[in-house]
C-alpha cells in the first residue's frame, strides 16, 4: 500500500468517494454531516492499493484531531487502516504537535488501543454511532 498526504483540493473526489461508501453508505450516516467545513482546512490521507485502487482515507485537522478514518471492506484486516493512521501521526509530528485526538466508533477502540492511544472520558453518541474520545501524547 502506498499512503500519500495532500489538501482537500488535490485528493478530496477520491477521500469522498471512501467516505460516502463507508459513512453513508454502509453506516448510514447522513451525507449533510458526513462532509463538513473541516474538509478544507485539514490534511487528508489516501491508501493506494498496488492497482491504483484508493481503498482507504483519513484526516488531520489543525487541531490535532484525527478523523474520518475508513477503508473500503475488502481491504480491511490487511494493515491499511494502520498505515493510514501511522501517516497522520507522523504528519501531527512533522507538524510539532504535541499529540492527536480522536473520536473512535466503539468497535474501532482497540485497533487505535493497539496503535498506542488511550480512551479519555465516557462513550457518546456521534450520528447514532457509539464513540470514545481518544489521545495519544507525544
Amino acid at each position: 500500500m502506498n499512503v500519500i498526504l495532500g489538501d482537500w483540493n488535490t485528493l478530496g473526489h477520491r477521500a469522498k468517494a471512501i467516505r460516502l461508501a463507508v459513512f453513508v453508505g454502509e453506516q448510514g450516516i447522513p451525507i449533510s454531516i458526513e462532509l463538513d467545513e473541516h474538509d478544507p482546512q485539514s490534511i487528508h490521507a489516501l491508501a493506494i492499493a498496488p492497482d491504483g485502487t484508493v481503498v482507504g482515507t483519513g484526516r488531520l485537522l489543525q487541531d490535532a484531531h484525527i478523523g474520518r478514518m475508513a477503508v473500503l471492506a475488502d481491504y480491511r484486516g490487511q494493515g491499511v487502516g494502520g498505515q493510514l493512521l501511522q501517516a497522520l501521526v507522523a504528519e501531527a509530528k512533522r507538524l510539532n504537535y504535541p499529540g492527536v485526538v480522536l473520536s473512535a466508533q466503539i468497535h474501532a477502540s482497540d485497533f487505535y488501543k493497539a496503535h498506542g492511544f488511550v480512551r479519555t472520558g465516557k462513550p457518546f453518541l456521534e450520528a447514532g454511532i457509539r464513540h470514545i474520545d481518544m489521545v495519544l501524547t507525544f
